[in-house]
């Protein structure tokens, strides 16, 4: 009997141990299963047997590129967390609220909730304590958060290639004007072949191929709405650029604005970045003490101030009009200052207190008599 119950947990275990490798990645060969497990080819396949016994949908492709798969099934199966993983979807559940999705603070909570339901005793313990000690300071309701139903629908198109057929805002719709419900600025319909979504710390943007401008893109999510019926399925056409986020970054920073510039900042690109964020600008490495720094705004005035705000020394490398608006505006500065430098150091005036006598004497003739 205690060795039959061995072997019994021994198969369980290594059920379990299976059912997780087939989470981890889409498909697995029967012989990386096999080495991973250290059993035999034959033993996998009867281990998938028990497993799609259980209900759990594991597709099996023949071949020499064939494999196993974890197929969607009518009920999700248990997901099978390490200790490392389980308390990394607890923090990253307790931070998601700051993360420019409308309602995603509440659902949070929710899986938080569930999570903890069904983990083991050591681990519940670790997590709680996690929640428990960790007092969050997270952004408060944003005007451009995003509708999580609008985000997965433009996911599921992307992943699909199907055409996206929108009503688009020019400012948040979550604005409205002073009669109340409208929403402010102009809307246009477009119709796009949806690429990818890339998200800032506080914003998401869709880059798609605009069928309308024959040319790419990049939208922002808030100042979607979405206008079903879609489709038809596209072929995908090559990106704008490999790194998305980089192109991104440089549309909503730089080519969005009137006025460009290209500014050498005398500090490391790593620090930098801690003040500069990738929606106002894109860094550049350069050297060890130095990095550059595209940026734009409405206007040179503007731009003034938003390099000043930086906070790092720097050089104007383009354009030459930006040096021109900087001495502009330390000229005016120079002056200001002088005038206030010297009018603080003028004397108090007098100020009368009573007939024909200041502060500080008793009676109205000098200060001996």
């Amino acid at each position: 009997m205690a060795g039959r119950l061995g072997i019994m947990l021994e198969t369980s275990a290594r059920l379990l141990r299976l059912l997780s490798l087939l989470q981890a990645h889409r498909a697995w060969s029967g012989a990386d299963l096999a080495d991973r497990l250290g059993v035999t080819a034959r033993t996998v396949r009867r281990d998938v047997d028990r497993l799609r016994e259980l209900g759990y949908p594991v597709n099996a492709s023949p071949g020499t590129g064939g494999g196993y798969q974890l197929g969607a099934g009518a009920e999700l199966p248990p997901l099978l967390l390490d200790d490392d993983e389980a308390v990394a979807v607890a923090v990253g559940l307790r931070t998601a609220a700051g993360q420019g999705i409308e309602g995603i603070g509440e659902t949070s909570v929710r899986a938080l909730s569930k999570l903890e339901q069904v983990l083991p005793s050591r681990l519940r313990r670790r997590v709680g304590a996690l929640n428990a000690f960790t007092v969050p300071m997270l952004r408060g309701p944003q005007p451009s958060a995003v509708n999580p139903g609008v985000l997965t629908e433009l996911a599921d198109l992307c992943r699909d290639a199907e055409r996206l057929r929108f009503e688009y805002s020019d400012r948040p719709q979550s604005r409205t004007n002073s009669t109340g419900g409208t929403p402010i600025g102009a809307a246009s319909r477009r119709t796009v072949e949806p690429h990818r979504l890339v998200c800032s710390e506080r914003r998401w943007y869709l880059v798609a191929w605009d069928l309308d401008r024959d040319d790419w893109r990049t939208f922002r999510v808030d100042r979607i709405t979405p206008k079903p019926p879609h489709g038809p399925r596209f072929a995908p056409r090559t990106p704008p650029a490999e790194d998305l986020a980089a192109y991104v970054s440089r549309g909503v920073s730089t080519r969005a604005y009137a006025s460009h510039a290209v500014v050498r900042l005398l500090v490391p690109k790593e620090r930098a970045a801690e003040r500069i964020s990738p929606s106002a600008g894109v860094l550049e490495a350069e050297g060890p003490d130095s990095c550059v720094l595209r940026t734009g705004a409405s206007s040179l005035d503007v731009m003034v101030i938003h390099v000043m705000m930086t906070g790092f020394d720097f050089e104007v490398l383009e354009p030459a009009e930006l040096t021109e608006a900087i001495r502009t505006a330390h000229d005016r500065l120079a002056r200001s200052l002088a005038r206030s430098s010297a009018r603080a150091a003028e004397p108090a005036p007098r100020t009368p207190d009573g007939a024909g006598r200041t502060p500080g004497t008793r009676s109205g003739s000098a200060a001996g008599s």
